[in-house]
């Protein structure tokens, strides 16, 4: 007998999570990472521009394979879509590392406070997106997945995971959830509210605090020493 819990599951249509708000987040990624390459100088390569147009192209891919609504499962478009989201962290990664190289051998950006701040805060905010967007394809084998509710794997706990009452019976994580804990992650560089269950998990949000510390105090403490 399956429980009420788990037969009001399997009545329930499916129903996969709209697409635009991850399209938004990487339209807003690469953006930020192309502001970066041209507006704020650091450290340029033409390899970030390749790998820039690479996400745009995995990205347009995945609108044309699984338009509207995220509930399409295949093998094809998972694929693309892990590669995706692999080129955005790396990408934000590679960032992170040029802008760490020129606050330390002196890049054009870091001798004006105003520029430095706006750089780290690009930086810094596509990390964040980034690595929002890689719990959000890894968890529970992806947003398709969640929505066919074809896995029962919980890598990262929600509060209406662990407290099924204060949600629907029917209740998954989409990628706002994602996206808060992708910030607050980085701002209190540990778990606020989601509980990292699976050792992935665990390791790939204790290495978004080290970034988000690096890249917090060594810009700040570099714009303090620009202004005085």
């Amino acid at each position: 007998m399956l429980s009420a819990r788990a037969q009001d599951e399997t009545q329930q249509p499916i129903a996969g999570e709209p697409r635009w708000p991850m399209t938004s987040a990487v339209a807003a990624v690469i953006v930020l990472q192309a502001l970066l390459q041209t507006q704020f100088h650091v450290r340029r390569h033409w390899l970030m521009w390749v790998l820039l147009a690479i996400e745009g192209l995995l990205l347009l891919a995945l609108m044309i394979g699984d338009p509207g609504a995220i509930d399409r499962r295949s093998r094809l478009l998972r694929g693309l879509s892990i590669g995706l989201v692999c080129a955005l962290v790396v990408s934000a990664l590679w960032a992170t590392t040029a802008l760490i190289s020129d606050l330390i051998s002196g890049g054009p950006e870091t001798n004006s406070a105003g520029d430095l701040l706006w750089a780290g805060a690009a930086v810094w905010v596509s990390n964040n997106i980034a690595f929002a967007l890689l719990y959000w394809e890894l968890d529970r084998g992806g947003a398709a997945a969640r929505a066919h509710r074809s896995s029962r794997r919980i890598d990262l706990a929600f509060p209406q995971d662990m407290n099924p009452a204060v949600a629907s019976t029917v209740w998954r994580p989409q990628f706002v959830d994602y996206f808060y804990l992708g910030f607050t992650n980085a701002t209190a560089f540990s778990p606020t509210d989601v509980m990292p269950l699976a050792p992935w998990a665990k390791l790939t949000m204790t290495a978004q605090s080290l970034v988000s510390l690096l890249i917090l105090s060594l810009v700040i403490a570099r714009a303090v020493n620009v202004l005085t």
